[in-house]
């Protein structure tokens, strides 16, 4: 699938790049001109930001040029920041069918081999544009690094990706991701069909220092991940991408590989222009290549058979903007529908008794908007900035209280941090044992269509029960489960990163594991997946805005039991924790966008300081109930960590302690 050319270690890459000269992306094609566009500071974007018809016409031709020039067939998809499909355009010749792939471990999503390659394109798009900001810019290589059971993958005795688990996030059956209505491009954030992508061939897309979309590529037929960053890879699927990117491409100061987490430089792209076969400057038009290099394609639940222009990220019309009335003063952005109705306003939680008010959400959420207004971000240049975050709140039964976000904090954390706040909630609760047991099995594939094995949701009840000797565990409200507890559960070792141990209770055993294949996590959205691939093959109803209860593919996905506590599914990485009122449980709070110490600070702390503004009617979860009560295999169970010095207006440190 891909050759390798050099190694080099993770912290040169930032030189190495920059030695390149030339272009946007690290040099550009003999007579071909493309310099950086200026970094933004997270202020640029505007009305005028977004992809033209025509600026998406020269990005497909330039891809359909290099994939020429290389002798290949290949899926091409381009998508708006919020999601929105603009084109989908396959080549004469490209594979329609794709197959999933990192280990050859059994089960899960690895090996399944129906994938439509439009799914795989329109992913891999989506990832690279929900990722990035005007402060980073990543791509589904990025992505790749920070998915897997290393940081850096290849790096034994390493904790997890610092986004362990992300990859099952944009699900296309969440409650809160938009769906194509069959018009013009419309308010986001739209779903992804196979959630984040971590297979090579995602790029973001850039105009005037501010993202305006991505590009994805599927043209070798193998949907994947990169299982060593520290070579440089010859990505077929990467250099096509990078091509339709021309012009288009990331500000240099804001690739991934000048951004470090844990002191490791992350990844953008191993491709660059100096590499590319084709001429993106004398790239012929798109019209000449209609019907001749391949053809615009419509993909069911996504797309019609057309180039569109995209929306303008943070108007209106793009389903964000700016918040008029909860949260002055905060620079705060909120999700509204087609009509520019708010979505997701704050409103009173659902429990019979102590639920939380109208009021006590607007407070919490303006506090962490507060809070994260103080914090040093983590993944953001220039440095020195603030983070920018998605902040949810929900009740305990999952329903959504409240929504708001930075300017400027990534797509992808709206639908993250819902996820987080939701698993915070739903595992303290006393529901969560039998209604894992109340839903159907997930149903792998063998490859095809036959089933290889069941796998029944209870067990992850009682594994988890003798892992940490609760033999009431997720039953009787008797611990809180933040989302850092959770992960650090769903790992495929424990203590994560020691090889020789054994795997957590949330995840498969070794041999079994693998990023497609995580879990508990997976699980509850397996059956739902595999509805959504038949869907887009034109087999199947599209999945319900639900991810738990649907049935097998042999059962035709019929099912029972759905939960609504976590309709868009389980989320295994820091930033969430639960709300108690004294030793009640009545919710959750969730933050996403900005490096998981900071989310995690900025759940627990701005919850303290919200519920001690309003005189201590909520907060955090009674000491006694935290996961850091226990120690499991001898190891310490952790309930949130975070920075130790992270305010940009204070010296302060330790400031989470005692709270």
């Amino acid at each position: 699938m891909r050759a390798i050319a050099l190694r080099w270690p993770a912290y040169c890459l930032p030189f190495w790049l920059a030695a390149c000269g030339g272009g946007g992306q690290g040099g550009s094609p003999p007579g071909a001109i493309d310099p950086p566009s200026a970094g933004c500071d997270g202020s640029c974007a505007g009305p005028t930001s977004l992809l033209s018809s025509t600026a998406v016409e020269t990005a497909l031709a330039r891809a359909i040029a290099e994939a020429q020039a290389r002798g290949a067939g290949a899926t091409i998809a381009i998508v708006d920041r919020v999601g929105n499909v603009l084109a989908v355009f396959r080549m004469s010749g490209a594979a329609t069918i794709v197959t999933v792939r990192s280990n050859g471990a059994s089960g899960g999503i690895e090996a399944v081999n129906v994938m439509p390659d439009t799914m795989a394109a329109i992913a891999k798009a989506v990832t690279a544009a929900f990722l990035s900001s005007e402060g980073n810019a990543f791509g589904t290589r990025t992505a790749s690094q920070i998915v897997q059971e290393h940081f850096n993958p290849g790096e034994f005795l390493a904790p997890g990706g610092p986004l362990f688990g992300v990859q099952f996030s944009q699900l296309p059956c969440s409650d809160l991701s938009r769906r194509f209505a069959g018009g013009a491009p419309d308010a986001g954030p739209k779903r992804s069909p196979l959630g984040l992508a971590a297979d090579a061939g995602g790029l973001p897309l850039y105009l005037a220092g501010t993202p305006v979309g991505g590009i994805g590529v599927i043209a070798d037929g193998f949907y994947g991940l990169d299982a060593d960053p520290l070579d440089i890879d010859a990505d077929l699927d990467e250099f096509i991408a990078l091509a339709g990117s021309f012009g288009l491409a990331a500000p240099e100061d804001r690739r991934a590989e000048r951004i470090t987490v844990d002191g490791k430089s992350l990844r953008l792209s191993d491709a660059t222009f100096a590499e590319l076969r084709s001429d993106p400057t004398s790239a012929p038009s798109f019209a000449s290549l209609g019907g001749v290099a391949g053809t615009l394609v419509t993909v069911p639940g996504y797309s019609a058979a057309a180039v569109m222009a995209g929306t303008a990220f943070g108007q209106p019309a793009s389903g964000i903007r700016p918040d008029a009335l909860d949260y002055p003063g905060l620079d705060a952005f909120v999700l509204v529908d087609g009509a520019d109705n708010e979505r997701f306003r704050p409103r009173p939680g659902t429990e019979a008794s102590g639920a939380l008010t109208a009021s006590e959400v607007r407070a919490l959420i303006a506090e962490a908007l507060r809070l994260a207004r103080r914090t040093r971000s983590q993944i953001r240049r220039p440095l020195g900035g603030a983070a920018r975050v998605t902040i949810s709140v929900v009740d305990s039964n999952g329903v959504v209280l409240g929504i708001a976000r930075s300017r400027d904090a990534p797509v992808f954390g709206i639908d993250v941090s819902l996820q987080k706040a939701r698993t915070a909630a739903f595992l303290s609760s006393t529901a969560a044992a039998a209604a894992l047991a109340g839903v159907p099995a997930a149903v792998y594939l063998d490859g095809g269509l036959s089933v290889l094995r069941r796998e029944p949701l209870a067990q992850y009840v009682s594994e988890l029960r003798s892992f940490i000797g609760v033999p009431t565990a997720l039953a009787d409200g008797s611990i809180a489960f933040s989302a850092r507890a959770t992960g650090n559960l769903a790992r495929p070792f424990y203590p994560d990163g020691v090889d020789s141990a054994p795997h957590g209770p949330f995840s498969k055993p070794a041999g079994e594991w693998t990023p497609f294949s995580t879990g508990l996590q997976l699980d509850l959205a397996y059956n739902a997946l595999i509805q959504h691939v038949a869907f887009v093959s034109g087999l199947a109803a599209d999945v319900p805005a639900n991810c738990t209860g649907v049935g097998g593919f042999d059962a035709g996905f019929a099912g029972a039991g759905t939960l609504p506590a976590i309709a868009n599914g389980l989320q295994i990485f820091p930033g969430g924790v639960p709300i108690y009122r004294g030793s009640q449980l009545v919710g959750g709070i969730g933050v996403s966008g900005d490096g998981v110490d900071q989310d995690d600070l900025i759940a627990f702390l701005g919850l303290h300081e919200a519920g001690l503004a309003q005189g201590g009617g909520f907060g955090n979860a009674p000491r006694a109930l935290r996961t850091d009560m226990l120690a499991p295999a001898g190891t310490r169970l952790r309930f949130v960590n975070c920075p130790q010095a992270p305010f940009l207006d204070s010296s302060a440190a330790g400031v989470c302690e005692g709270k």
